[in-house]
């Protein structure tokens, strides 16, 4: 079981590696607006100590930055190298001297070293763990008496998507096919299912709420590059190379279809959005003090 841990933690930083570079940078508006609108839901106040979980570029660690001002302190783990070499370099670009970014494993986080915080966000991060359950129940420790954990998944998508999927799927090997319909992943796709996994974690009280997003692409080579600039770009690397160019021209074909009026191309998605408060009861040195 350790060992199956190791090698997930390891072969989700290698994918994340390989994305770094053009990671939320292909045009298309989507992991920073879905970063602000989480943060947006959790509400980090001026001079609050804010930590984010699996950091990638920065889209929520910038926001949790403006929220929080001068007199705030915002941290940044990710557990992929080159995430946290871009973001660093990005931070420093900006002239941000109240942030701190971490190379951490995002599933069992160093408590010891990072302390406790009043505002904990995770931005499409907790599904990817090798055990979700057990990674909110680390992150526990990690917010202060009254502190607040924000996380974000993907709920529900229009028939569009959906079909798009379908074109990848039967390609998949078995376990990437599992990962993808397994209970686990469809509770994060539900408001009920995500508010029952903070509850099996120990939280306390949990507010859900979900968001339309909307994805726009000028066309099918602007959404093969993105689909290659995040996670997608495991999906892609799953396909046996023989079987990709039949793969490629059906999602060509299907987004073809899918173009609007303007000429573009729109596929949506649900988001869903959680705020769970600091377990109640735990003792003080569990539940951390507040900075």
């Amino acid at each position: 079981m350790e060992r199956d841990h190791r090698r997930r933690v390891r072969s989700i930083a290698a994918l994340f590696d390989r994305v770094a570079p053009d990671y939320d940078g292909t045009g298309v508006a989507w992991f920073t607006p879905i970063a602000r609108a989480l943060v947006a839901e959790v509400g980090p106040r001026p001079g609050q100590r804010a930590l984010d979980i699996g950091c990638g570029r920065g889209a929520a660690l910038f926001a949790l930055a403006e929220a929080v001002g001068p007199d705030g302190r915002v941290t940044g783990i990710d557990v992929a190298p080159g995430m946290v070499e871009a973001v660093r370099a990005e931070a420093a670009g900006r002239g941000l001297t109240t942030v701190d970014i971490q190379l951490m494993d995002a599933s069992r986080p160093d408590v010891a070293r990072l302390g406790a915080y009043d505002v904990v966000a995770a931005s499409m991060v907790a599904f990817f763990m090798p055990d979700p359950v057990d990674a909110l129940r680390c992150w526990r420790p990690l917010l202060a008496r009254g502190g607040r954990l924000g996380i974000s998944s993907m709920g529900r998508r229009d028939a569009g998507w959906r079909q798009l999927d379908e074109v990848f799927l039967p390609h998949l090997p078995p376990e990437r096919r599992e990962d993808r319909l397994s209970p686990i992943a469809r509770s994060f796709a539900t408001a009920e299912g995500v508010a029952g996994l903070l509850g099996e974690a120990g939280y306390g009280p949990v507010r859900v709420s979900t968001v339309d997003m909307e994805a726009v692409f000028d066309g099918p080579e602007q959404w093969k590059a993105w689909s290659r600039s995040h996670a997608g770009r495991g999906m892609w690397e799953s396909v046996p190379a023989a079987e990709l160019p039949g793969v490629i021209a059906a999602a060509e074909e299907h987004l073809e279809g899918l173009r609007g009026a303007d000429g573009r191309i729109r596929l949506a998605q649900q988001l869903v959005l959680a705020v769970a408060e600091a377990p109640r009861g735990l003792p003080a040195a569990e539940a951390g003090a507040s900075g």
